[in-house]
């Protein structure tokens, strides 16, 4: 064998040796098979066998060298880069807590389970915080069974918070779209990793078992038939011998229960029982004739078969202390049958002289069982509110839709733009409140009233609406039945109590007697006479000192001299109706007064020529002056009306 003449020479910078000798210049093999899968292997030798020139490290030296910070030799040493973030979706990937719990689920329409206990695993993921819940399938367990609850985030209250790792441990209960979870135990990562959180877990408990389904574990017993069982004496002797029963279910008290009718036939020839349910007409049923097929009826069982397979097998004597016989059925007693209570309250002939001849009783009169309609409740209005006006609440009770109040219209199209005025005080014990005044007015077509209050300069009180339209109940009238203020009650001289508010009515103007006279049917004479009364004396002369100290009022002269001037400029103008219906439409409260905009924007738009420097006189003139002191309302004067 030939020695490498190369081998030893030492390998410097820029030189090399080649070996003449050599002849195999093959690769070596990067690509491996294990278990039967193709895997990637690093070479460990050049081409031809040589000795490759690196260091062969191992993954791990490589890591802990790509991880290890350098120390210089000299110099402040540079602080080591911190550790790369690590998102949770990946530190936490395919990190699973499982939780083994269980829940009780009550069993209402059975006779043989009260609840159950259906086991579950709960599992907590780590990576984003979800839970699901998930039940093993049992088979043949007509349950459905599998995922309860899908992944997701489960909320533990109302506030909004969610359900967090270190909420769960061992022992306790967590409800979930109300139902309570009672967790018990955890698989070993699961108790790894809490501990390692520094939460302290409860001891594991034992899971709670179904007691039905253990008890379906349990053998099943071996039930013999008696070969004795001879009874054709009693078939040859009670052949076609049947006893005809009148019963009733009541089932009211259940939800969407009814009474119902049933009839119950008792065979003697071999004490079987058999219940069929009466039908009638449009009952919405279907017509199914028997609710219990022909069968012999237990009436006390053996304490150890009540939990005998009653729909695989029958009963016999052996799981029997007492079947129910012919002296169980009387007319006027109640007895349970598979889970339903019957009333029996009647039967047919045979059955009274059978009952007669064979028990000796004779008194079984039939029991009238028919339901007596309850008397109609009489419909009453709810007590009023306070909210609105009486009438408008009530409709409130009529109609799923709240309809308006029906209004009398022959009374509104008579009764149209007629409104009674009148002046008033208010009795207050307060002085600023003594020289106040109001103007009622009372409307006809829906007897509502609006109380308006002049303005008076330097007062101190904003004039204006004081009262919007309403109506207005008496004093000492119920809250039910209310009684509102009419016509026949505005009177010189009387109290008017408004929400609390006493007024004294003082002063009415003309048409208010006008229409007390052509309808003097409903006032008093003492109201009648009372405004006439007052009428007269306001239209009577003025004594002479009153007259003389009239003429040396120079206010009233004044003012008395500008609205002659307007009226003198409105004297001849076309659109004078015109005037007075604008007006009118304006004032919506029927106060009489309209602000200074609202009276030359009217004037504007029909074209009357209004000086604005005698409007502003007249109007200074007037607020001067105590209300009522010329005609009412304020703009009839400056129209010219």
């Amino acid at each position: 064998m030939v020695s490498n003449p190369v081998h030893g020479l030492p390998f410097l910078p820029g030189t090399s040796f080649k070996d003449s000798t050599k002849t195999a210049f093959h690769r070596s093999q990067t690509l491996g098979y294990r278990n039967g899968y193709a895997i990637v292997r690093r070479p460990t030798v050049g081409i031809g066998g040589d000795r490759l020139q690196f260091n062969q490290l191992s993954q791990a030296e490589l890591d802990e060298l790509a991880s290890k910070a350098p120390v210089l030799t000299y110099g402040q040493p540079k602080q080591a880069p911190p550790a790369d973030f690590i998102p949770a979706h990946v530190a936490f990937d395919k990190k699973v807590l499982k939780f083994d719990a269980y829940f009780q689920e009550d069993v209402p329409m059975s006779t043989e389970e009260q609840y159950r206990i259906r086991q579950v695993n709960i599992y907590y993921y780590l990576e984003d915080d979800s839970m699901s819940v998930i039940e093993p399938v049992v088979e043949n367990s007509g349950i459905p069974q599998g995922k309860l609850i899908k992944r997701q985030r489960l909320a533990k209250n109302d506030r909004g918070d969610h359900y967090h790792w270190k909420d769960l441990n061992r022992g306790i209960n967590i409800t979930i779209y109300g139902k309570t979870f009672h967790v018990v135990d955890c698989d070993q990562f699961t108790q790894v990793f809490l501990e390692s959180q520094g939460i302290e877990l409860n001891p594991p408990e034992k899971m709670a078992l179904d007691p039905y389904t253990e008890l379906r574990k349990q053998p099943l017993r071996k039930y013999v038939t008696p070969s004795d069982f001879d009874q054709l004496k009693q078939f040859l002797t009670f052949d076609k011998q049947v006893l005809r029963f009148y019963a009733i279910w009541d089932d009211t008290d259940s939800m969407y229960g009814e009474c119902r009718t049933y009839i119950i036939h008792y065979y003697l020839m071999d004490d079987t029982v058999e219940i069929r349910e009466v039908h009638e007409r449009n009952d919405g049923r279907d017509p199914f004739p028997l609710l219990m097929n022909r069968q012999r009826m237990p009436k006390v069982l053996v304490e150890n078969a009540k939990n005998f397979p009653q729909c695989v097998l029958e009963i016999s004597d052996q799981e029997v202390l007492e079947w129910y016989t012919a002296k169980d059925f009387i007319v006027g007693k109640s007895l349970t049958m598979l889970g339903r209570t019957f009333f029996i309250y009647d039967c047919d002939p045979f059955t009274r002289r059978y009952y007669k001849e064979k028990f000796g009783i004779t008194n079984l009169p039939r029991i009238d069982v028919s339901k007596q309609e309850l008397p109609p409740v009489k419909q009453e209005l709810p007590p009023y509110n306070g909210f609105g006006l009486v009438e408008d609440s009530a409709q409130n009770c009529f109609a799923l839709i709240p309809k308006a109040p029906k209004k009398d219209v022959i009374k509104m199209l008579v009764n149209d733009n007629k409104v009674l005025r009148y002046l008033a005080v208010l009795e207050s014990p307060i002085p600023e409140d003594k020289d106040r005044k109001f103007v009622f007015s009372y409307f006809l077509a829906t007897d509502m009233i609006s109380i308006f209050e002049p303005p008076v300069r330097n007062s101190g009180i904003i004039g204006g609406k004081y009262l919007g339209r309403t109506k207005v109940v008496k004093p000492y009238s119920t809250v039910d039945n209310p009684i509102y203020y009419g016509p026949s009650d505005f009177f010189i001289g009387a109290v008017i109590e408004v929400f609390g508010h006493r007024f004294i009515i003082l002063d009415t103007d003309e048409y208010v007697l006008k229409y007390m006279e052509s309808n003097a049917a409903q006032y008093s004479p003492e109201a009648l006479a009372s405004i006439q009364n007052h009428v007269r004396k306001r239209e009577a002369p003025a004594p002479e000192s009153e007259s003389k100290q009239t003429e040396k009022d120079p206010g009233v002269q004044e003012l008395e001299a500008l609205i002659d001037t307007i009226q003198k400029q409105l004297k001849d103008h076309s659109c004078k109706d015109n005037i007075h219906e604008a007006f009118q439409i304006y004032d919506k409260e029927a106060s009489g007064y309209v602000d200074r905009d609202m009276f030359f924007k009217i004037c504007e738009s029909l074209n009357v020529p209004v000086d604005d420097s005698l409007v502003k006189e007249v109007t200074c003139k007037r607020l001067l002056l105590p209300a009522f002191t010329f005609p009412n309302p304020v703009w009839i004067p400056l129209c010219g009306l």
